[in-house]
């Protein structure tokens, strides 16, 4: 497989992660690039372990994860994202500490991560099966990804300022509409 097809590769693979990193920076207050960056990382890097996990797997377990692997997006991103409804319709704490929420966040974004590179490791499964340098399409992959997700943090942020407190319910709309075109392309065959 060439460059430029696994290039396309890559950054077809961050698009789930770009539309979550856009309502999670929409939800932030003071984001920075700094924090924007470490979360491109989180993800870059979940996203690139994604595929060599598949790839490993190899041909033994293909069908049984191509068959769930799109059900298990959607449920955990559907999870997620009601999550993040619920939150934002709620009232803040009085006695919430800033550290417990500041954990539940990152435990949030590990678990958006991983939700939104099932597809990845899919990918890593069907790279097992043709030529295709698997270190190479993993790194390619992590670095779209990790370029996408700070970019769209920093736009979600530019964007939240002009939505304000619904920013929150956006983010939890964009995590089940995304879950749901997951589950869509598999079920009719698109991905």
């Amino acid at each position: 497989m060439s460059f430029v097809s696994l290039l396309f590769i890559a950054f077809a693979m961050s698009t789930d992660a770009f539309a979550v990193a856009v309502a999670r920076g929409a939800t932030l207050k003071h984001p920075h690039f700094g924090r924007a960056f470490k979360t491109g990382v989180l993800f870059g890097s979940v996203e690139a372990i994604s595929p060599l996990i598949g790839w490993l797997i190899g041909i033994g377990a293909a069908s049984y994860i191509v068959k769930w692997d799109h059900w298990l997006a959607f449920g955990l991103l559907l999870a997620l994202g009601l999550k993040m409804i619920h939150e934002g319709l709620q009232k803040p704490e009085e006695g919430e500490e800033a550290d417990d929420k500041a954990k539940r966040s990152r435990v949030m974004m590990l678990l958006t991560a991983v939700a939104t590179s099932i597809d990845a490791m899919a990918i890593g499964l069907g790279f097992a099966f043709i030529d295709v340098n698997i270190f190479e399409a993993s790194l390619l992959i992590g670095l779209a990804t990790l370029t996408m997700v700070t970019f769209g943090i920093m736009l979600g942020q530019r964007l939240g300022a002009m939505i304000g407190k619904r920013a929150e319910l956006l983010g939890g709309l964009v995590l089940i509409v995304v879950g749901s075109v997951i589950l869509r392309e598999h079920l009719l065959g698109l991905a």
